[in-house]
């Protein structure tokens, strides 16, 4: 079940969901806008190995916007830190962002991911984009059970230091 606005806010005040910062304009019926943080980055390495640390490149987001091109992965992050403990929250693109050409998704986060969110970006055909611009819609479902291994409390999760900045795949430190 996906929560509603009403339950959104209601988790918020028990302190069950964290979103900061938080602006109420941005909740939709069963979702919440979130943004595009101030820096993207790019992998430096034209080809990329699933068993490699592969290493990316930061840059701030100019006042002017920045004119992402085709056929490149792009790293963006939200403006928004969140901690959500005991729903599962997804983060997924918005219909209007998409219209533009643009693919920006981050995907199922675990009941227990306290951070800012890594968004993986393409474009279809040259789209100049904006820091501060809705990027991405949170949504929240609810999960049935007792949690016996919250994200943020697992000594291998490879994606909770906190950071402002894009992270680069970690899958490396997977065995396989």
């Amino acid at each position: 079940m996906i929560l509603s606005d009403s339950q959104i806010l209601e988790e918020i005040k028990k302190g069950n969901i964290l979103i900061e910062p938080f602006d109420e304009n941005c909740l939709g019926t069963n979702s919440y806008d979130v943004h595009l943080g101030r820096y993207l980055a790019v992998y430096e390495n034209e080809v990329l190995d699933a068993r490699s640390h592969n290493q990316i490149k930061t840059f701030e987001i100019p006042d002017e916007g920045f004119v992402m091109q085709p056929n490149k992965l792009y790293l963006g992050v939200t403006k928004e830190y969140t901690e959500t403990l005991y729903h599962v929250p997804v983060l997924e693109g918005k219909s209007s962002v998409g219209r533009l050409g643009i693919n920006a998704s981050a995907g199922k986060g675990d009941v227990g991911y306290c951070n800012t969110w890594t968004l993986e970006i393409s474009v279809s055909q040259p789209v100049r984009i904006y820091k501060g611009m809705p990027i991405g819609q949170m949504i929240y479902f609810n999960v049935e059970g007792e949690i016996r291994n919250y994200y943020h409390l697992k000594e291998n999760a490879k994606y909770s230091s906190p950071s402002v900045k894009p992270v680069e795949s970690m899958l490396w430190k997977n065995k396989f």
